[in-house]
């Protein structure tokens, strides 16, 4: 029944369209199908927008540590978890532009920034332009995540030339209240608007792993493959379990909880389908990860990740390992300009909000 919807609505747009009508119907028969076939599917997809052997290399630096005064069940850097995590103060302009130019050194494209903010202090935007003018000259792509944003804060960050900013949704709109409560899901939309509106190129994931359903992931996917506008990046993190955090002991001595490696496969492959010019990028959790596992993610459509010994708290693979890896894989750092981003420089209205069938 479920394959049944999908296939009549493949006889009227092509597989690699750019649709923002996704229902959830058509989501959850997508994580339905047989997992060699939803592999292939993505795969395909993924090769007609994207170079399938090229991953884009990111690195994240926490540019300001802890005291967020936000409740998110997962953060160890939230003032309500006893993860052990010390308030730091926003890093100095020389230092943060230091460890960019490191990270261009090892390979990466892009240098993202957060800091542990519930949103940015106006004495801070002088320092954060700065950041992001500073890293800009290196020719490398910024990112920035530093909580909500007001229309003028985030017009201020264009204007200084910020490329991204990542503001996750998390999870599905029905399970949200269940990990913030200090911030709505509308306030999360309303700062992705703020961005959008702004011109500078949206970075929206979430987290799977923390204890929901299926039907979770199916509504998270839909949250953000339905926008106006598809993300042009979105991060897929797998929980990393902190202790202190609310989720992590409530998810300690429930294994089960944890997501399954084939489950967080399809979960990149249905991202990679419903929003096929985005970057999907594997974030958090895959220093836990086999080789074999990431593998699988690569033919499934991810094409970003990041890379470096540490992510704003966690630990991460590491360049060398990284490096190993890609050579085992035959997979090379990605070159030229990201699809959607092209796109838009040829053609400013080929990525909009159109519904149905138009083709990619």
């Amino acid at each position: 029944m479920q394959d049944t919807l999908l296939r009549q609505r493949e006889t009227t747009a092509p597989a690699s369209a750019v649709r923002t009508d996704w229902t959830r119907e058509e989501i959850a028969a997508l994580f339905d199908l047989p997992f060699t076939e939803l592999v292939f599917r993505a795969a395909e997809v993924h090769r007609a927008h994207h170079r399938a052997g090229e991953v884009q290399l990111c690195t994240l630096l926490s540019i300001k540590t802890g005291g967020c005064p936000e409740d998110c069940g997962y953060c160890s850097q939230s003032v309500k978890a006893d993860s052990g995590v010390e308030a730091t103060k926003l890093m100095e302009v020389q230092k943060v532009l230091q460890s960019a130019a490191q990270a261009k050194d090892n390979g990466s494209k892009r240098f993202c920034m957060g800091a542990a903010w519930r949103n940015p202090k106006e004495r801070d935007m002088p320092a954060i332009i700065a950041m992001i003018k500073g890293v800009r000259e290196m020719g490398m792509e910024t990112c920035m995540t530093l909580g909500m944003l007001t229309p003028g804060q985030a017009a201020q960050l264009a204007e200084a030339g910020l490329d991204y900013y990542n503001h996750n949704i998390d999870t599905s709109p029905e399970r949200y209240e269940e990990v913030i409560t200090t911030r709505t899901f509308a306030d999360r939309l309303q700062t992705l608007d703020n961005v959008r509106n702004a011109g500078i190129n949206v970075c929206s994931g979430g987290i799977v792993g923390m204890g929901e359903t299926r039907a979770d992931r199916v509504g998270f996917v839909h949250a953000l493959a339905t926008l106006e506008q598809h993300p042009e990046s979105v991060p897929v993190n797998a929980l990393v379990p902190i202790k202190g955090t609310v989720l992590g002991d409530m998810l300690a001595d429930t294994p089960l909880a944890k997501i399954d490696d084939i489950e967080f496969v399809r979960t990149v492959a249905v991202a990679r389908i419903t929003m096929p010019l985005s970057m999907v990028r594997l974030s958090a959790g895959r220093e836990s990860m086999s080789e074999a596992t990431q593998a699988l993610c690569f033919m499934a459509g991810a094409n970003s990740i990041f890379t470096g010994d540490k992510l704003l708290t966690a630990a991460n693979a590491g360049d060398d390992a990284d490096a190993a890896m890609f050579a085992r894989l035959g997979l090379k750092p990605m070159e030229g300009e990201e699809p959607m981003r092209a796109r838009k420089t040829e053609n400013p209205k080929a990525v909009g909000g159109c519904s149905g069938g138009c083709a990619a």
